[in-house]
């Protein structure tokens, strides 16, 4: 990977520690719903907001690498949202060959739309693609926190494309998630926020997966049996599907690709339920600090 490749992976991975954006469920279900909705599409134009801080490369930049490109397909990498560009051989005889990406990061209140060109543009729209569907492509986020970059993948200066600092969480297997935690001298809840060690995962889904598997989250990750973190690879893979299947969390600003709400708030055992009883045992739930970060668990059911 070429320095400016690491510099955009570094960027987009390190600059939003601090707020509360979606996490890899949330992420999934938008890549996923943009992917039912654009892949195919052509990108004819890009329209780039004044504000500079969403743009992570340069708005030249941008708008080269996206206009008249294809979007062949819309995924998730990390808490990122992937595009992967193609453009037709220069004879226009060849197979279409990977041109670029395009690289969006939500932040706290950013949202990809799909809309009709006659509909308002609204005042915190920060990049309009106008589709050959006849469709617009836009990035809204009043809060700015959002962030948009590219990565070529043609000519000299062509790399390998945009890659998570972190494993999948998704096919995460457990003899590698073992090795990942086993040793570290951190809080696990710490732990399993850590990007450089899973790529996707953030607050609510690891108190969720830590109630499951009835670890305590301030517990050293290095004092987990294998037995433990065999239990906490299951339930983290379980929340997380769990919540993909159900579209998300809406705790915040989240909506999907087509602007509905998720519902696996709705089955939250300890994320947010400060003071209340404990589904399983009635005890209430309690919140502590960790690392500047709220984590909620059961004092009973986790040890």
């Amino acid at each position: 990977m070429s320095k400016s490749h690491k510099t955009v992976q570094l960027l987009l991975a390190t600059d939003l520690n601090w707020f509360r954006m979606p996490e890899l469920p949330e992420v999934e279900t938008i890549a996923r719903g943009l992917n039912k909705r654009v892949a195919g599409d052509t990108i004819e134009s890009v329209w780039l907001g004044e504000k500079p801080e969403p743009l992570k490369s340069p708005a030249k930049e941008i708008a080269a690498v996206l206009e008249h490109a294809r979007i062949a397909k819309v995924r998730r990498v990390g808490k990122h949202i992937v595009f992967d560009l193609e453009r037709a051989s220069r004879n226009g005889r060849g197979a279409a060959k990977a041109h670029g990406q395009w690289i969006v990061h939500l932040g706290m209140t950013g949202r990809m739309q799909v809309c009709r060109p006659q509909d308002e543009l609204l005042r915190h729209t920060h990049a309009a693609l106008k589709l050959r569907s006849g469709r617009e492509l836009r990035f809204v986020d009043p809060r700015r926190f959002g962030r948009l970059a590219v990565v070529r993948l043609e000519g000299k200066d062509g790399g390998v494309g945009f890659a998570a600092p972190g494993d999948e969480p998704l096919d995460s297997q457990v003899e590698r998630f073992i090795t990942l935690f086993r040793k570290r001298k951190t809080p696990i809840k710490s732990a399993l926020l850590n990007q450089s060690l899973l790529s996707g995962v953030g607050n609510i889904y690891a108190d969720e997966s830590l109630f499951r598997a009835g670890i305590r989250p301030r517990r050293r990750a290095a004092s987990l049996t294998r037995e433990q973190l065999r239990k906490l690879h299951a339930a983290l893979k379980e929340v997380l599907n769990e919540a993909i299947a159900l579209g998300g969390s809406s705790v915040s600003d989240y909506v999907d690709a087509e602007g509905r709400e998720g519902f696996f708030q709705l089955q939250h055992r300890v994320y947010g339920r400060e003071g209340e009883r404990c589904l399983v045992c009635q005890t209430p739930i309690k919140r502590v600090i960790i690392a500047g970060r709220s984590s909620h668990y059961c004092p009973r059911c986790q040890h």
